[in-house]
């Protein structure tokens, strides 16, 4: 490999991709300069003159000054020279054929705007589109449309509620044909993609975007989940092959996930987090906003209750709520897909480990079931009467057990 000319593209790859590559570890996705610069003259351009290979012509400086007027960028946002000094640093040590390599060892693909799978959805963050995504999982999927898809977002700290909120509203909204968009952390994001994963009937079921590099994903621990999410749904990041994630690579992201999605849903947020941001990019992308609302003694839904009362968001308790609020009035259902539905549909994880643990011939006891299925008594009894409710478990003086599928399917379906 040539390091003496890292700026070189590779015969083999299409300039213009290479030159997104380039771009995408040069410069911040929220870097005002370099975005108009891409805009005005494209990217092979963009990426020679942000390098300093070439100087720009006349003519080029003179377009990027018009695409900085009329974005209302101020003259300093339209200093190329500070940019170029900014870059510097980076520029120095930039190869975006060594970011293509070490991407496809991980197993990752690159997309940019010229391709035609591009998710369309993504233009409305107009001046800062993602310079390029870096994707794993099925690309056939990366289309996916976003008046289907709704994001849930909240807190890493949730409550024992909130997490449960989440894994409902995810549940039964990825049973019902959408996609669910978050992020990748512990807390609400993980109980959204795993609730999804296990009831998704369409595809993608889930999408994950991150903020660090796609061969670095973050957390550590969620390494399973984001193998589930890559082999049911998409893994996506704008950051450079192995790039950290940092407090403001997450706020960058945040817009990438708002866009990707019909509406954002806020499960538990603190006063002051990300989720919020989310939100708010939402707001400015006109699309649909939902809060959950919490005690008012939780710190964990502050933030909930500071969108409501500002009128940020609207209240939504459940997934009837969160798709009336996200698809136009009267139509909710209309273009739900006709696909049978099973009665463990939108069941959340304590029922679906629950009914997991019912026998299906002998009968078990609530306390020996909350041993095997790892729940409290309390718990136990309720969900034995939920799925009771189903036809998924029969109850006699000597104990619990499964239903047998052939009575279930002789009984009428239970609205979900």
């Amino acid at each position: 490999m040539n390091h003496d000319q890292p700026n070189t593209p590779r015969p083999t790859e299409d300039p213009a991709r290479l030159a997104r590559a380039g771009l995408c570890r040069l410069a911040e996705p929220m870097d005002t300069t370099a975005m108009l610069l891409l805009a005005a003259l494209g990217p092979v351009a963009a990426f020679e003159i942000a390098t300093a290979s070439r100087p720009a012509g006349t003519a080029e400086h003179a377009a990027f000054v018009r695409a900085a007027a009329q974005s209302g960028g101020s003259r300093r946002q339209a200093d190329l020279r500070g940019g170029l000094e900014r870059w510097s640093a980076r520029a120095r040590d930039l190869d975006p054929a060594r970011d293509l390599e070490t991407a496809a060892r991980a197993g990752a693909w690159w997309a940019v705007p010229e391709d035609p799978d591009w998710p369309p959805a993504l233009a409305d963050l107009g001046l800062f589109q993602p310079v390029g995504l870096w994707g794993r999982g099925d690309r056939r999927l990366l289309p996916f449309p976003a008046d289907r898809s709704v994001a849930l977002v909240g807190a890493r700290d949730c409550s024992t509620y909130g997490r449960q909120v989440a894994m409902d509203l995810a549940g039964t909204i990825a049973a019902r044909g959408w996609t669910v968009v978050s992020g990748g952390a512990v807390g609400i994001d993980e109980a959204a993609h795993s609730a999804a994963l296990a009831t998704g009937t369409g595809a993608p079921s889930t999408v994950a975007v991150m903020a660090g590099g796609i061969d670095r994903l973050y957390p550590s621990a969620h390494q399973d989940l984001f193998a589930a999410v890559q082999a049911r749904g998409l893994l996506l990041s704008e950051a450079a092959p192995g790039a950290m994630p940092s407090r403001y690579r997450f706020l960058q992201r945040n817009r990438i996930i708002a866009a990707l999605a019909a509406g954002t849903v806020v499960v538990e947020a603190r006063w002051r987090s990300g989720s919020q941001s989310t939100a708010r990019h939402a707001e400015g992308l006109s699309r649909a906003v939902g809060a959950v609302p919490g005690s008012v003694h939780s710190g964990t839904s502050a933030g909930c209750h500071r969108l409501l009362r500002e009128g940020t968001a609207v209240l939504v308790t459940d997934a009837e709520e969160v798709l009336e609020l996200i698809q136009p009035l009267g139509t909710a259902f209309a273009s739900e897909p006709t696909l049978p539905r099973a009665p463990e549909d939108g069941l959340g994880e304590p029922d679906r480990r629950l009914l997991e643990s019912l026998p299906l011939t002998v009968r078990s006891r609530p306390d020996h079931l909350a041993r095997v299925a790892g729940l409290a008594v309390r718990d136990v009894l309720g969900g034995l009467r939920r799925l009771e409710e189903r036809g998924l478990a029969d109850a006699t003086p000597e104990g619990w057990r499964r239903r047998d599928a052939a009575l279930r399917s002789a009984a009428p379906e239970l609205p979900l």
